[in-house]
């Protein structure tokens, strides 16, 4: 049985810095606590923390301080103290615990987002690159892609509406029908599905897609539930390839029933 495991993508310490230099944690902490959004080449903070809070509330978690902690791999200290210069810039507002993009903030998110999943696209679609890989990939051509780029790229890829593992790419005239769309974890045995699409946080555990992508179970592929533990786990036939998959696993995989 394969166990499913949660990672980080974003990463900001000593290690992500240029060759030849030494930044410790600290300043590079401080670094980002007084940043405000401008357009830069590698990795904005500002731009993380915004997509970070946009990916939350996409997968319908409340964005709060630990979350976004949890997701960006940042001390507690660190995000409160960006989250303050945020709300002074007019990126985002708290609402008791929860952090809310404003729509300045949320124009920049989507656009971010938008280049992520465009270049997803471009690294499947085109250059042909492993699909449990992309998302890495994506995270860095996110943050240095032009506008101009994103607008030649829409037109190349025919302006698709989804990224390779199922999700909207906000911006694309072309809207995907998510009404219809269920938990895995409310298919019985008997059941079934067409995989549509998986939740962000998925995205990053390429040990995950790389189990899925072997079973061919991507969006796209049919299966059939064969049956379900006490637990919620389920085993699934997918085109005679069978999966284990654990609960928390299954919630954040949405199908449609057939």
């Amino acid at each position: 049985m394969r166990v499913w495991t949660r990672a980080l993508l974003f990463r900001w310490s000593s290690s992500d810095a240029l060759p030849g230099t030494r930044l410790s944690k600290s300043v590079t902490d401080a670094a980002e606590s007084r940043v405000s959004y401008r357009p830069v080449e590698h990795h904005p903070p500002v731009e993380e923390y915004l997509q970070a809070i946009d990916s939350l509330n996409e997968e319908g978690t409340p964005a709060i301080q630990a979350r976004i902690a949890e997701r960006l791999g940042r001390s507690a200290p660190t995000v409160s103290e960006m989250l303050d210069r945020l709300a002074t810039d007019g990126y985002v507002e708290r609402a008791g615990r929860t952090i809310n993009l404003t729509e300045q903030g949320q124009d920049v998110a989507q656009t971010v987002l938008r280049k992520h999943r465009l270049a997803e696209r471009l690294l499947v679609d085109v250059i042909g690159l492993p699909w449990h890989l992309v998302h890495d990939e994506a995270g860095r051509w996110e943050h240095v892609m032009s506008d101009e780029v994103m607008t030649r790229l829409t037109q190349i890829l025919g302006d698709p509406a989804t990224c390779p593992h199922g999700n909207p790419i906000p911006g694309s005239a072309n809207k995907v029908e998510a009404s219809s769309q269920v938990s895995l974890a409310d298919i019985g045995p008997g059941q079934r599905v067409r995989f549509e699409r998986l939740g962000e946080e998925v995205e990053l555990d390429g040990t995950t897609l790389r189990y899925l992508d072997d079973a061919g179970f991507i969006p796209g592929a049919t299966a059939i539930v064969t049956d379900k533990g006490p637990d919620g786990t389920l085993l699934v036939d997918a085109e005679g390839t069978t999966l284990v998959l654990d609960t928390d696993l299954c919630r954040r995989l949405f199908v449609v029933v057939l």
